[in-house]
C-alpha cells in the first residue's frame, strides 16, 4: 500500500482555533421571578412595571407574585399589562430559574428555593447567618449582591443610588423632626435673611454625605463636613462646586462642633464589618437638646454611641434631650424612587445576560460583574464572607475558567 501524501490545496483557509472558541452563543431565554418581599420594612421592588415590559418584549418571562410591587404602589394591572404573569401561590413564583428580590434571602423562603437557581439580591451583613449561606450551598445556588455589583467604570451602581436617595432624604427627615408639628424646636432648617442660618454637621464624605450636604447647602444651612479620609473631603469639594468647611475626624473639634448644632448625620461607610463609633455619648450629652441627631450609618451599627436601630413606624427616640433617628434602609422609605433605581440597574444586566446566552457566559465576557458574585454553583467566592463565618473560600475566576 503506498502512502499518498496529503494534498495541501491553496484555497484553503487555515484559522487558529482559539478564535472561534469565544464566538458569542445565540440568546437565551430567561424566566425571572420576583416574590412579595415579607422582609421587614422592605417596601421595594426590583423591577418596574417599565422594565418588565423592556425584558417582556425581549423574550422573556417574568413571573410575579401577587402585590409584589404594592408598597412601591405598582400594581399588579400595571404589571399584567406589562406581559408579567401573576401568580396568587407563594412557591410558584420560586420555580423560575432567575430570583430577583429587592430584600435579601430569608430563612422562611429557604424552602422554596431551587436546585442551581439565581438570585440577585441585596445581602445585609448585620443579619446574615452561617446556616442560611450553607444552605443556599446545598441547593447549588449562585447569587449575585447588590451591594458589589460592579458596572464596567468600576463603580457600584445599585449602592451609589441607594446612598444618593438616603443622603437626599437626609435633611428632609432632619427639617421634619427640627419642626413644631413633630415636637422639635421649632426651627426652620437653613433659615431666613437676617437670622443665623441652622447649623449641619456631616460626618463621613462618601456618596450619603456629599448628597446631605448638597441638600443642606440648597436649604441654606452651613454645613460642616468630617471624614479620615482628605482624598474624600476634596472629592466631596469638587463635587458641590465650591469651598465648605471640612475637618479631618478630630475628636477635640468634632466635639466642639457638635456643641452648637441643631443637626449631625453620621455617614460613615465601612468596607467591611462594623462602622467606627465616632461620637460618644459624652459628646451627645454636650449637645443641644432639641437638636437631631441621623445615623444613616445604622445599617453597620452606627457612629454615634448613642444609637439604636428604630422603625419606619417608630422612627426616633429622645436622649440626653437629643432626638435620635435610625432607621435603617431609609431608601425603602421612598420606595417608588429606590425602585426605579434598582430596575435601571438591573434591567441591562438581565437583557444582556440574555443576549450572551445566560449568566454563565455573560460572566466570562464581563469581568467586572465577577465581583458581585458572591456564591457561584453553591461555591462561595466572596472573601470576606468566607472569612466571617469559617466556610471555605473558592476563587471565582478558577470556578468559571474550570468551566469552559
Amino acid at each position: 500500500m503506498s502512502h499518498q501524501k496529503p494534498h495541501v490545496s491553496p484555497s484553503f483557509s487555515y484559522e487558529t482555533l482559539e478564535e472561534t472558541l469565544d464566538i458569542k452563543p445565540k440568546g437565551a431565554q430567561l424566566h425571572i421571578g420576583i416574590p412579595k418581599e415579607i422582609a421587614f420594612q422592605e417596601n421595594r421592588i426590583a423591577l418596574t412595571p417599565d422594565a418588565v415590559s423592556l425584558l417582556v418584549s425581549n423574550g422573556h418571562q417574568v413571573t410575579i407574585e401577587h402585590n409584589a410591587g404594592e408598597a412601591a404602589h405598582f400594581a399588579d394591572r400595571d404589571y399584567s399589562e406589562a406581559g408579567a404573569r401573576i401568580v396568587y401561590e407563594r412557591e410558584e413564583v420560586y420555580k423560575a430559574p432567575i430570583l430577583v428580590k429587592s430584600a435579601p434571602v430569608i430563612e422562611e423562603e429557604l424552602p422554596f428555593l431551587q436546585l442551581n437557581q439565581m438570585i440577585i439580591s441585596p445581602i445585609h451583613l448585620s443579619v446574615l447567618k452561617a446556616e442560611l449561606l450553607q444552605k443556599m450551598m446545598e441547593k447549588r445556588i449562585t447569587a449575585i449582591s447588590f451591594e458589589n455589583l460592579k458596572d464596567d467604570s468600576g463603580a457600584y451602581p445599585i449602592v451609589r443610588s441607594m446612598s444618593e436617595i438616603a443622603g437626599s432624604a437626609v435633611m428632609l427627615i432632619a427639617a421634619q423632626y427640627l419642626g413644631s408639628a413633630n415636637h422639635g424646636k421649632g426651627v426652620l432648617l437653613g433659615g431666613v435673611c437676617g437670622i443665623a442660618p441652622t447649623k449641619v454637621i456631616i460626618i463621613g464624605a462618601g456618596i450619603v454625605g456629599e448628597y446631605a450636604a448638597r441638600a443642606a447647602i440648597a436649604l441654606g444651612a452651613s454645613v460642616k463636613v468630617f471624614d479620615n479620609s482628605v482624598y474624600r473631603l476634596k472629592r466631596l469639594q469638587n463635587n458641590i462646586g465650591h469651598r465648605i468647611w471640612t475637618s479631618v475626624l478630630e475628636p477635640r473639634m468634632l466635639a466642639k462642633q457638635l456643641k452648637t448644632c441643631e443637626v449631625a448625620v453620621g455617614a460613615l461607610s465601612s468596607e467591611a464589618g462594623r462602622t467606627p463609633i465616632v461620637v460618644t455619648e459624652e459628646m451627645v450629652g454636650n449637645m443641644r437638646p432639641g437638636s437631631v441627631v441621623i445615623d444613616v450609618s445604622i445599617d453597620r451599627g452606627g457612629c454615634f454611641e448613642t444609637s439604636e436601630i428604630t422603625t419606619h413606624q417608630f422612627p426616633v427616640y429622645t436622649k440626653y434631650g437629643v432626638i435620635h433617628y435610625c432607621v435603617p434602609n431609609i431608601p425603602s422609605g421612598f420606595a417608588r424612587t429606590a425602585s426605579q433605581a434598582i430596575s435601571n440597574v438591573l434591567t441591562p444586566l438581565l437583557l444582556e445576560a440574555g443576549d450572551d446566552g445566560g449568566f454563565e457566559r455573560m460572566v466570562w465576557h464581563q469581568v467586572h460583574l465577577r465581583s458581585g458574585i458572591y456564591m457561584f454553583k453553591g461555591a462561595l467566592t466572596n472573601f470576606y464572607l468566607s472569612e466571617r463565618f469559617h466556610l471555605k473560600y473558592t476563587d471565582l475566576n478558577l470556578l468559571i475558567a474550570s468551566q469552559r
